[in-house]
């Protein structure tokens, strides 16, 4: 999917004409959770890329050939600055590295909200 692709607008699902529940009790109650997760269930399977972006450098492509292993490649972030996390190439939210076990991750501290057309 690439940035001129077409963008299929979705509900507003924090309008005030959504479908919530006045009381509070009804959050509590396991068959409204399930009712939302089998509304849900038909978009489980849809497959997203999701992508962390700790920051840019842009370049030409003499500088480019001549990287190699070891080189450190200055980005436009500063340390400790939040990555950007995409989903689609559509910006929704900034976050945090961290490491899991032996792994990188992501911790999203900010979700951002899409301005609709």
């Amino acid at each position: 999917m690439s940035d001129t692709d077409t963008n299929v607008p979705l509900p507003d699902l924090t309008a005030a004409d959504a479908l919530m529940p006045d009381d509070q009790s009804l959050f509590d109650d396991n068959d409204y959770v399930g009712r939302i997760a089998s509304d849900l269930e038909a978009v489980f399977d849809v497959p997203v890329q999701v992508s962390a972006v700790l920051g840019r450098s842009k370049m030409d492509v003499s500088e480019l050939l001549k990287l190699g292993p070891g080189t450190v490649l200055e980005l436009d972030r500063r340390v400790g600055e939040a990555i950007d996390i995409y989903v689609n190439n559509r910006l929704v939210a900034r976050g945090e590295v961290v490491l899991v076990e032996d792994k990188l991750g992501v911790t999203m501290t900010e979700i951002i909200k899409a301005e609709r057309s």
